[in-house]
């Protein structure tokens, strides 16, 4: 891939195109030939989640290419992500992480949502008797924790809202290298991005296409009139100018797809150049956010009574 590199604020560079590798099915055959197929094309950069199943997928295509000499380690990206219920013990859960992906150490560990579930809850669904009282602080020490012990060169954080990233730096001796939320052209994180640019902490979208295929997904942003209008004047596909988009605000983007010919699509939204008169296009379009996280709100045991509340108004 193009050399497309932008620097962290802990020195380290990531990938500005990376490949998630979410799945509702969680087919493992179909994860390794997927990343394979990306390997192929240049990706570099792999997003992935205990609690989506698919380390152990990753891990083996990306090892079997290693020791091929496809790859050298040191030339990609892979980042997982603190599942709610291990929040009591951050370093036990990337030890385990890391055992998954057969891997000594990560690039990046975000903490998934600002969510504390028991620690028995494995499921991204949690009932009402799930939650527990997050505390933060202890989660971060835990975070860092992991950084000093060498599991992991960067450490972060996902779904944080403005208020809850500042509450975060109020205590943590180590800021946050990233921000990975959803972000795309109907959900565009104006204000979120100027507080990230402001403490240097890289913004990473996730869904940058609206999550289209998964569960709580939508084709709302490839289906956009406008985004619609933008490719064909560009020769384009919708998803390159959404992903372009992305890039052209100085976020990476995260692109889930196991089909080669999306691959090759999504990878060629580095050599699209949008125009201003695009972007200010863009920024007319109606805001939804997509990912709303209902199931992280309730009247009784969740930290956060409502949708407000958790995103602390930011929706």
């Amino acid at each position: 891939m193009r050399n497309n590199q932008v620097r962290l604020n802990n020195g380290m560079t990531i990938p500005i195109i990376g490949m998630g590798t979410y799945s509702f099915e969680n087919d493992k055959k179909a994860t390794e030939h997927a990343v394979q197929m990306a390997l192929k094309m240049g990706y570099t950069h792999f997003d992935t989640a205990q609690v989506y199943g698919s380390e152990p997928a990753l891990g083996n295509a990306l090892n079997e290419a290693i020791s091929n000499g496809l790859i050298e380690r040191e030339s990609i990206f892979v980042n997982s992500k603190l599942w709610c219920s291990h929040h009591h013990d951050p370093v036990s859960a990337l030890k385990q992480t890391l055992k998954n992906l057969g891997m000594e150490y990560l690039d990046m560990y975000l903490v998934h949502w600002p969510i504390k579930l028991k620690p028995w809850v494995c499921h991204p669904l949690p009932k009402e008797e799930d939650f527990e009282q997050l505390d933060m602080e202890t989660t971060w020490a835990g975070m860092e924790k992991c950084l000093e012990m060498g599991l992991c060169k960067g450490i972060g954080i996902s779904n944080f809202s403005c208020k809850k990233i500042e509450s975060l730096l109020d205590f943590a001796s180590v800021p946050p290298a990233v921000n990975q939320v959803e972000m795309h052209p109907i959900w565009r994180q104006k204000k979120l991005r100027k507080l990230c640019s402001d403490y240097k902490i890289h913004v990473s979208a996730y869904s940058a296409l609206g999550g289209p295929g998964n569960f709580w997904g939508s084709t709302a942003v490839v289906e956009h009139p406008i985004i619609q209008s933008i490719a064909l004047k560009h020769e384009a596909t919708p998803a390159q100018v959404a992903l372009r988009w992305g890039l052209s605000k100085g976020a990476s983007v995260i692109v889930k797809s196991f089909n080669e010919d999306r691959l090759k699509e999504n990878i060629g939204a580095l050599d699209l150049k949008l125009e201003d008169n695009d972007i200010l296009e863009i920024e007319k379009m109606e805001q939804i956010k997509i990912m709303r996280g209902e199931y992280y709100v309730n009247q009784t045991t969740s930290p956060y009574k409502t949708i407000q509340h958790l995103w602390d108004d930011e929706i």
